[in-house]
Formats: structure tokens, C-alpha cells, sequence
């Protein structure tokens, strides 16, 4: 078996996981001291006294890209190797094992097959060791949180009729183990979002286990090897079970046996198991999540709870979301680096894609595709537009709200990445009048609270093709009627604070003139001007997380022709906070202060804590 404890050796073995002797509380304490650490760029965190409960915990182990590749070793390496290689039409991930002139490769379609542990089945009762949810280190991340949680969990679930390992689905969809309604020691709360491999298994356990009055059994692991951790929050396809790349960025079969109608993770350091109601819900929440707000309380599954069991020496690993960049920012640039060379094979003529993790990720997506419908013509937005439509209904960026495009063929060295340029690319080519498409009632992400409803909203396409149409201007080019402040954001986008609201904005479109504008095709209207125009970073947060297209897109002389939304530009976001927003995390002032006097009496940490700066 792998546990937790044999990875954490040997990173603190080259110092990449410290030890914390200090007692620390888990609720508020723990989160801030991860926060703090993953700002520092520093080590992972190793609490070896945590209130309250028998078990230590690891915080910021995934929060530098070095200690990951650390972590992964060699492994990291030969998944790459052969994501490009099933990229290149070499063939799925259980025919490497015969590719004998690659045995790097070879190993690495080996060790994707999950693997039955039978001296683990035999051993069950000796290997694990009975506890309450009670013990279990009661992480609360930020002072309005409904309760505590746990923020790295593996819920394993196998469709129900199909259940076989390989028709598994793991997941990490937080689970909350105190407060609200749920029976103390007896059930928690399981939270999973749109678009989750989950979905579908529970509704095939509706299907087959409603009129046989079965129970459906679930797993809530948490530990093992990083791999099961990084392999959960994976956006693989519906076919590939999570078990196998685990078992890739291990370097080790994932080893599993079935006990009690359950399939146990044998590596894992704790497990949960019960029975997920079929017929009930019960609120969860409020959850400081990675968009930087609450998530509210509403109605979601839950699991009456059967056993709670853990290894001896077990560890519990945490993370703490919020505004971005946070530790789960790691998880999102490992993710991209291994699945950019299958964006091209999944979406034909698309070059990249890129969420981006400073707007909350769904909230804005860019893109670069391809042009080449009518090369014959000159080029305007046409094979872009399928493309954009084909990435709005792919995986996950489904949820996307903002998708803005570029075409490769107009710049062979642009990229999503670099959002500045990226911006400036598409806005001096964008078309007010032809190139914003808007979708209405459609899947959004389920912590996107902008539209005022769960789970559905709007959606904004922003392509930007062919020659330039406009210079983009640097200074703002004259004051409008109610403009509190103004400052440039970058070229072409501006950001005004307006007395007055919405009607604020109409009374400044009124003033507005297009031909002075015309170098503007970007004004954000929100609370604090010169707060947005200090970064892009700024920029991207506020103006994605705080709009809504159909209600907070506006334009002068706004009209419908053919029923395409038009007008004469610039394009007005109204990013201003509403009554409707859900409150934005901030840390409670008595833990910071607690925090700080920990510090101020070890001087490791205040060491560990320094170090980014």
C-alpha cells in the first residue's frame, strides 16, 4: 500500500514538506496558514498537532509546480508521452502496453490498469481502523461557511449498470461533514455541479435501484497517493475511468477490492462509506469556492453514513479555495499541460484553449481556432463560429459564460495565454455589429450566481478574425455625463465608475459618442475604477464574475436586426456589484490575528511564510 505518509517522507526529505509542531485550529486557522504558505510559494504544511482530532494533516502540497513534478517523479513524464502519442492517432491507452520498442510507454499502459487486491480483501479488518466524522479534522476555509468540509475528497462511484471498476467514475466534489441539517456523525453532504461524471451514475441508481428499494453504495476516499487526488478533479472522457490515470501518475496500478457491496480504494488513508439517498435532498452550504464568493446554501445530495474508517499513521490532506490564484490554480496548470496536445483531435481546426483561472475559470474562456472555410475570400468569422459552437457544448467548457476566439491564421504566434495581447488581438478586429452572438437560457456553472437562477443562464461568443478594423486607443477620449472616475484598463478597454446604477449607464450612453469611441470598443462599468484598471488580473476577475451577458451587456442605440443583437459601440459590460451577488470572501480578522501570533512565536514559520516574498 501507498498511504500519504510514504510521499510526505520523502518530500520532506529535500525539504519540500516542513513539519508544523505548533497546535492549530482547523477552523479558519488551518486555511489561513495554507493560504499564506501557497502565496509564499512555500512548502507544504505538515500539522502535527491539529485541535480537536487524532489525525495530522498536509496543507499546500500541490501549491509549486516543482514540489508536483517531484511528487510524479518519471511518471508525469511518460503520461505526457503518451497523451501526445494517443494525440497523434497512435492508438488508446491499454494498446501501449504492446508497443515493445517504447517501454517507457509499455509500463505506462500497464500501470493504467486498475488492479483487484485480494491480500487487502483478506485483510480488511487489520488494515483499517474504525472513527467518527467527529474526529476527522473539521476544516472550516472562511467565517460564513456552513460547517466543515472536506475540500480533497475521492468519491468513487461505478455505474450501476454496468458495475465493474472500469465503469467507475472518480471524483472530487466537496463533502460536508457538519452543520446545517445533517445528522451529527450520520450523514453528510455531497455537492457536485453540472457536467460531473456522478450525474449520470446517480441517474442509472434512480433507474435500477427505486423499484428494488436497494440501496446505492458509495465511496468517499480520501489520501493515498497524490495521483487519486489529481486524477479526480481530471476532465477525461466518460469511457476512461480516473482509476487508470491515477494509476499512470503513480507509476503503480491502483489497487481496489470489493467488501460489503463497496469497491475500497486500498491505498487511501481514510474512507467514508454509505448510502446515497435517492428520494431526499438536504441544504448545503454556504462555501467559500474558487470563483471568490460564497456559494450558497440550496438542495443537494447527501449520504447516510455506514463506516468511517483510516489507516494507522493516516493523513489528511486539504486545500483551500478562493479568489484565484490559490493552490487549486497548480491543479489547473498540470491539467492543461497534459491534456493541450487532445484540444486539437477532440476539436478539429481548434489550436487552444485556455480557462481562465484569474476569472474563476468558467466564468471566461479564450480560444484559438482556425479559418479556412473560404480562403479564396477574405477572412471573416465562418469555420470560428462552428468551432466556438462545438467548444460550448465540449466537456466542461460547456459552463463556459464568455468565450472569446481568435484565428490562428491571423497571427501564427498568438496565444490564450497571454490575455493582454490575446485581448488587444480580438478587439481591433471585432465587428461590433456582427461578431457578439448571445445564448440564452443555457447551463452555467452552478456557483455562477449572476443570473439570478441555479444553474442556467446566458452565454457570450466574441470572435475577432481578419484585418484589423480599428487602432485601439490609450487614453480615454472624452468624459461622459455621471463618470465618477475613468482610467484605461489596457488598449481599447476602459473602466468607469457611474453615478445613478443602470440608469447611470443609459444616462452615459446618451453622452456617449461613437466616433470618439471608436479606439474603445470595451468600457467596464463597476464599483471601483481604479481598482479593475490596476491589473489585468483586476480586470478579468471583476468584469467576468460580475456580469451576466443578456442583463449586463449594453450598447448605444441598442436594436435587433434579423434578430441579432446590434449596436453602435463600444460594447458596455456593467460589472458592478447587485444585490443578487453573493457576498466575496475575506478572512476573519480574529484568525489573522491568531495566525500571526503563531508566527510571531515560531520563527520557522515565520520563515516558511516569508519566503515569496
Amino acid at each position: 500500500m501507498v498511504m500519504l505518509r510514504s510521499v510526505l517522507s520523502r518530500l520532506e526529505a529535500v525539504g519540500e514538506v516542513v513539519r508544523v509542531e505548533t497546535a492549530v485550529d482547523p477552523y479558519l486557522d488551518l486555511a489561513e496558514m495554507s493560504r499564506r504558505a501557497y502565496q509564499a510559494q512555500g512548502p507544504g504544511l505538515w500539522f502535527q498537532n491539529v485541535k480537536g482530532s487524532p489525525f495530522t494533516v498536509v496543507a499546500n502540497l500541490f501549491g509549486t509546480q516543482e514540489r508536483t513534478a517531484r511528487m510524479f517523479g518519471d511518471a508525469l513524464g511518460r503520461v505526457e508521452s503518451a497523451i501526445a502519442l494517443k494525440a497523434q492517432g497512435v492508438g488508446d491507452f491499454l494498446a501501449l502496453k504492446r508497443l515493445s520498442c517504447l517501454p517507457g510507454l509499455a509500463r505506462a499502459g500497464y500501470e493504467s490498469l486498475p488492479r483487484y487486491d485480494r491480500w487487502a480483501q483478506r485483510n480488511h479488518h487489520k488494515i483499517w481502523l474504525k472513527t467518527t466524522l467527529s474526529q476527522l479534522p473539521q476544516q472550516v476555509s472562511w467565517p460564513h461557511d456552513g460547517g466543515a468540509f472536506i475540500t480533497l475528497p475521492q468519491v468513487l462511484t461505478v455505474d450501476p449498470l454496468r458495475p465493474k471498476i472500469m465503469s467507475s467514475n472518480l471524483g472530487m466534489y466537496r463533502i460536508q461533514i457538519s452543520g446545517g441539517q445533517y445528522l451529527p456523525n450520520q450523514e453528510v453532504g455531497l455537492h457536485y455541479q453540472l457536467h460531473r461524471g456522478i450525474g449520470i451514475h446517480h441517474s442509472r441508481a434512480q433507474q435500477r435501484f427505486q423499484s428494488t428499494a436497494e440501496p446505492w453504495k458509495v465511496g468517499i476516499f480520501i489520501g493515498g497517493h497524490p495521483a487519486f487526488t489529481l486524477a479526480a478533479v481530471m476532465p477525461l472522457p466518460e469511457a476512461m475511468s480516473e482509476l487508470m490515470m491515477a494509476g499512470m501518475l503513480a507509476g503503480r496500478r491502483a489497487r481496489w477490492y470489493p467488501w460489503q457491496g463497496y469497491h475500497i480504494l486500498a491505498d487511501a488513508d481514510f474512507c467514508i462509506l454509505g448510502e446515497v439517498e435517492l428520494e431526499q435532498l438536504k441544504p448545503e452550504g454556504p462555501f467559500g469556492d474558487h470563483l471568490g464568493y460564497y456559494s450558497l446554501c440550496h438542495e443537494f445530495p447527501f449520504m447516510r453514513v455506514r463506516h468511517v474508517l483510516h489507516k494507522r499513521q493516516a493523513v489528511m490532506p486539504i486545500t483551500v479555495v478562493g479568489r484565484p490564484p490559490q493552490e487549486d490554480t497548480a491543479f489547473g496548470q498540470l491539467i492543461h499541460r497534459l491534456t493541450a496536445p487532445m484540444v486539437p483531435v477532440s476539436l478539429p481546426g481548434l489550436k487552444e484553449v485556455h480557462a481562465v483561472d484569474e476569472a474563476g475559470v468558467h466564468p471566461l474562456l479564450l480560444a484559438v481556432g482556425s479559418e479556412r472555410y473560404v480562403p479564396y475570400q477574405s477572412r471573416q468569422p465562418m469555420e470560428i463560429i462552428t468551432q466556438g459552437f462545438a467548444l460550448l457544448g465540449f466537456n466542461q467548457c460547456s459552463l463556459a459564460k464568455y468565450l472569446i476566439m481568435a484565428a490562428a491564421e491571423d497571427d501564427e504566434n498568438l496565444s490564450a495565454h497571454d490575455i493582454p495581447n490575446f485581448l488587444a488581438h480580438v478587439l481591433c478586429r471585432l465587428d461590433l455589429q456582427r461578431d457578439i452572438h448571445l445564448f440564452t437560457h443555457t447551463p452555467l456553472d452552478t456557483l455562477d450566481y449572476t443570473s439570478q437562477q441555479l444553474n442556467q443562464g446566458s452565454k457570450a461568443l466574441m470572435v475577432g478574425v481578419g484585418e484589423p478594423r480599428r487602432r485601439l486607443a490609450q487614453h480615454l477620449p472624452q468624459y461622459l455625463d455621471g463618470m465618477e472616475q475613468g482610467h484605461m484598463v489596457a488598449a481599447g478597454i476602459a473602466a468607469l465608475t457611474l453615478s445613478g446604477g443602470t440608469t447611470g449607464i443609459k444616462t452615459a450612453l446618451t453622452s456617449l459618442d461613437p466616433q470618439l469611441w471608436s479606439g474603445v470598443p470595451w468600457l467596464v462599468v463597476c464599483d471601483n475604477a481604479a481598482q479593475l484598471a490596476g491589473s489585468i488580473t483586476e480586470f478579468v476577475w471583476h468584469a467576468f464574475t460580475k456580469s451576466h451577458p443578456v442583463d449586463d451587456l449594453y450598447g448605444k442605440n441598442q436594436r435587433f436586426v434579423r434578430k441579432h443583437w446590434v449596436f453602435d459601440g463600444p460594447l458596455v459590460i456593467d460589472a458592478t456589484s447587485k444585490p443578487h451577488h453573493p457576498r466575496a470572501l475575506k478572512p476573519c480578522p480574529d484568525s489573522v490575528q491568531r495566525v500571526d501570533k503563531l508566527m510571531s512565536q515560531d520563527p520557522q514559520l515565520q520563515q516558511l511564510m516569508r519566503r515569496g516574498d
